[in-house]
């Protein structure tokens, strides 16, 4: 039943908010396969008609082929809780389309500004951030215009990030690898997070690009290697020695200092490293960038193709690097057992690794369905919700400690890992 707010508490006195909501689905690309280009776009218009049925105030309208804008006002800035709770309850029932019928899976990006104000860009800005984030977190994410008057100030972000670099100011979260066949934690992906004291968790999305643009992403980068590398050796003294893989920006594959510094700071640690680089990443400069991965490559540095098949992906690039893990990208795996075509790509895609010598990393695992199709495809490795989030050190080492024990990865019944990461947090 659809329901709109109608009121606030009585100690809401704040002044007007505006809230705008940015709806994207998660499972489009299945959806636009299903139901062709004609049926999606009927689509996004009944998810809008019926979000302005149940919230009639609201001003909701599709603002592209996968995207529903919406568009809301309350007497403070409680009542999006409220906005939420309807949209949530809106959108879970199933939208009938002629004779077929489809379930959405919506991702929500919120900005919330205090009125009066005059900064419509800066609102919509805010709010395809907030999707942007809510796509990479899997939740959905609100900004809040009237705490963060500089956020998008870059220059200031730039300088802050420095500081919390020379600080020791950020923190790195692992996400476990699982070998299928073994049954085993096989090895880690470090993920790098950054509390801002102002702003609270910045996203990846948000201070990588500045990062880039302010030309700190090297020392950034061997701030990450070093606490990795720290990390890995409280874990081996555990009993748990894992390889663990870092994320490195194309614009550091021809720069010629941090691969001299990155390569001087493994050699002398003697640490198991992997380094995982978007194919797209190559073409900057695909001379230099082969070069250093086979120099990376050489010194037992592991080399894995992230995000495989999001981008441009080019078999030319392919064959030429010295990669031992091709990591498929989430997109094609989320829809892995809701549509026709991308079991396909995916089983292709595995076969093709294997002839070249790889390994599979299949990301975005999260249903034992989903698992299981992989398993019988051949993939190597699975890594996603399913077996565990992103987690501190202090939460995997009891989760390292509790699969050790335990052949935990098998498509059926579904694998305790997340039940486990659910228990190391607690």
């Amino acid at each position: 039943m659809c329901l709109t707010p109608d009121g606030h508490p009585a100690d809401d006195r704040d002044s007007p908010w505006q809230f705008l909501v940015l709806i994207g689905l998660s499972n489009f690309n299945a959806l636009r396969r299903r139901l062709g280009r004609a049926g999606s776009a009927t689509l996004i218009e009944a998810i809008a008609d019926r979000i302005a049925r149940c919230i009639p105030d609201a001003v909701a309208r599709p603002s592209g082929p996968s995207q529903v804008e919406v568009m809301l006002h309350a007497a403070g800035r409680v009542g999006l809780d409220a906005y939420l709770a309807t949209l949530s309850e809106a959108l879970v029932h199933p939208f009938a389309l002629g004779d077929a019928s489809c379930r959405i899976k919506p991702m929500l990006g919120v900005a919330a500004a205090r009125m009066p104000h005059d900064d419509d860009i800066r609102l919509l800005e805010e709010a395809e951030q907030a999707l942007a984030e809510s796509q990479v977190e899997g939740r959905t994410v609100i900004r809040d215009m009237a705490t963060r008057t500089d956020r998008l100030d870059r220059l200031t972000l730039a300088q802050e990030l420095s500081e919390a670099i020379e600080q020791d100011a950020l923190f790195v979260e692992y996400q476990p690898k699982v070998h299928v066949r073994q049954q085993r934690v096989s090895s880690l992906e470090a993920l790098l997070r950054w509390r801002h004291g102002t702003h609270g968790l910045i996203s990846p999305v948000e201070f990588i690009p500045v990062a880039e643009e302010s030309r700190i992403i090297a020392p950034l980068t061997l701030w990450v290697l070093r606490r990795v590398i720290a990390d890995q050796r409280r874990l081996a003294t555990l009993g748990h020695a894992q390889r663990i893989f870092i994320n490195i920006s194309g614009m550091l594959l021809g720069d010629q200092d941090f691969v001299r510094e990155a390569c001087a700071i493994v050699i002398d640690s003697g640490a198991s490293i992997g380094f995982e680089i978007t194919e797209t990443s190559v073409i900057r400069d695909p001379d230099s960038a082969i070069a250093n991965l086979r120099a990376f490559a050489a010194m037992g540095i592991a080399v894995a193709i992230d995000d495989y098949g999001a981008g441009l992906s080019s078999l030319s690039y392919l064959k030429q690097l010295p990669a031992c893990e091709l990591k498929i990208d989430k997109l094609f795996i989320t829809q892995l057992t809701s549509s026709h075509r991308d079991p396909l790509i995916v089983r292709s895609t595995i076969d093709l690794a294997h002839a070249l010598e790889m390994e599979v990393v299949a990301e975005g695992v999260e249903t034992p369905a989903t698992l299981a199709l992989l398993s019988v495809m051949g993939c190597d490795m699975v890594q996603g919700y399913l077996m565990s989030r992103p987690i501190a050190l202090d939460a995997l080492i009891p989760f390292l400690d509790a699969q050790a024990h335990q052949a935990t990865v098998a498509p059926s019944p579904p694998m305790p890992f997340a039940r486990l990461a659910t228990r190391a947090r607690a």
